[in-house]
């Protein structure tokens, strides 16, 4: 006998539920967890977006999906896997997507889910990488290039970082963040480092930014470089200076999400990053007519 379910909309309210969720499935994955909980509250709180929760018995989260455009997340905690959750909750995402696709993001680790999202016709679209470095050691940081100065990110810095990171990630990403979007993924997350998030400038105009969060482990969040600056170092300058600085607080290790399609894998792998682990993201065309 199974256990019953219920389902029901998810709030920002639902964050600590929903947070436990996903710690239990990438635990069961990967043997760590990686998503904070803030990160959860930006997505449940995401103008636009839809969720909803799936509760056991006593109150657990069993699922939950998500959906905002042509974004999707799915999870099934490990205990509730095989009883056609997971199904289920991509049919009701692919009922609420507004674009033309849906795409969502899957572990290579994670084969049941890849078998029901090919059983359903998506196909790869990009693959990510989650890469990490030591900072067991502190890293020697060079001097910049001529003219170019670097501090740590402050108040003030906001508009102008928003400015170089859109611009540099237009060249790839689909859809431009407006300001106060961007801000809420970034610089207003509680776990929001300034101190890790060096910013570079060629006179009085910032020209490069990295902004990081923390959690057990220092996390790069976002690398950009004004296009006619690169070339010159300041990525990975940034990048040393942001281990550098985790290095400092006692973390001992830097991590970063990259993907396929931004083609800065050889850039992080030059400066001594790793991949620890890599998912695909998975897409399909939506012919429901709405």
């Amino acid at each position: 006998m199974t256990d019953p379910l219920s389902r029901r909309p998810a709030t920002v309210a639902d964050v600590p539920v929903v947070h436990r969720l996903i710690a239990a499935c990438e635990e069961s994955l990967h043997g760590e967890v990686t998503t904070s909980a803030d990160r959860v509250a930006v997505e449940l709180g995401e103008p636009g977006s839809e969720a909803v929760v799936v509760l056991g018995p006593e109150g657990e989260a069993a699922g939950w999906g998500w959906v905002r455009g042509r974004r999707a997340t799915v999870d099934v905690h490990p205990r509730y896997r095989g009883r056609g959750l997971g199904g289920s909750l991509l049919s009701w995402a692919e009922a609420r997507a507004t674009g033309d696709r849906l795409a969502q993001s899957v572990p290579h680790s994670d084969l049941a889910a890849i078998a029901l999202l090919e059983s359903r016709g998506y196909a790869p679209l990009v693959t990510e990488w989650l890469l990490e470095i030591a900072t067991d050691v502190e890293p020697e940081v060079p001097a910049p290039a001529a003219g170019v100065t670097v501090r740590a990110f402050r108040d003030g810095d906001e508009r102008a970082a928003y400015q170089v990171i859109e611009d540099a990630f237009d060249e790839w990403q689909q859809r431009r963040m407006p300001y106060e979007e961007w801000v809420r993924h970034t610089v207003g997350r509680e776990t929001f480092v300034a101190g890790a998030s060096p910013v570079a400038f060629a006179g009085e105009e910032m020209v490069g930014a990295v902004l990081s969060t923390d959690g057990a482990e220092g996390r790069i969040q976002r690398v950009a470089v004004r296009r006619d600056q690169r070339g010159r170092g300041i990525a990975r300058l940034l990048l040393l200076e942001a281990f550098r600085a985790f290095h400092r607080q006692g973390r001992r290790a830097c991590t970063l999400w990259t993907h396929s399609d931004t083609g800065a894998l050889a850039l992080y792998e030059r400066v001594g990053m790793t991949v620890r682990r890599s998912s695909t993201v998975y897409s399909k065309v939506l012919t429901v007519t709405r």
